[in-house]
């Protein structure tokens, strides 16, 4: 799919997601993207079943998402708005900064609904925030800053 093949605003369904977010499971954070602007913002969701493999070890009893994977899924909602731009689909991206708050838990049962937004987007870097929300509530939000790798290094000064 290229961009130019879409309108402005788009959707991408779970097998589209992969040709922009180059994670997989058990990594791959969320299921499908209802809404994404490329170079602007990127929105949709996780939705968390009984059988996910983290919540009998976090935490037996009481399960909830990990914190570190509640960022993750808002980090490649981010790296969608970016690599659905032309020339960027199917590209690694790296973090380079989070700030994060855990605002609730996020439980079996319940959609993390994502929110993603690219402030800025220069030489490879891309500076944005998210916010996760839980039946209408947020649960997280983080600003981030993530990389291209590739794009980036071709701006780092030669040795």
């Amino acid at each position: 799919m290229d961009q130019g093949d879409k309108a402005l605003s788009f959707s991408l369904n779970g097998e589209e997601l992969k040709e922009f977010q180059p994670n997989r499971y058990p990594f791959l954070m969320i299921d499908y993207v209802t809404d994404v602007e490329p170079g602007k913002y990127a929105k949709g969701y996780k939705h968390l079943s009984n059988n996910e493999w983290y919540f009998p070890i976090h935490f037996p009893g009481r399960p909830n998402m990990p914190g570190a994977l509640q960022l993750e899924a808002m980090a490649q909602m981010l790296t969608v708005a970016i690599t659905t731009q032309d020339g960027l689909k199917g590209m690694i991206t790296h973090a380079l900064r989070h700030t994060v708050r855990f605002r609730k838990e996020v439980l079996p049962g319940e959609s993390l609904m994502i929110e993603a937004y690219v402030d800025s987007w220069r030489r490879g870097v891309c500076k944005g925030h998210a916010t996760g929300y839980t039946n209408g509530t947020v649960a997280c939000e983080a600003e981030m800053m993530i990389t291209i790798p590739e794009i980036f290094e071709q701006y780092l000064p030669r040795k």
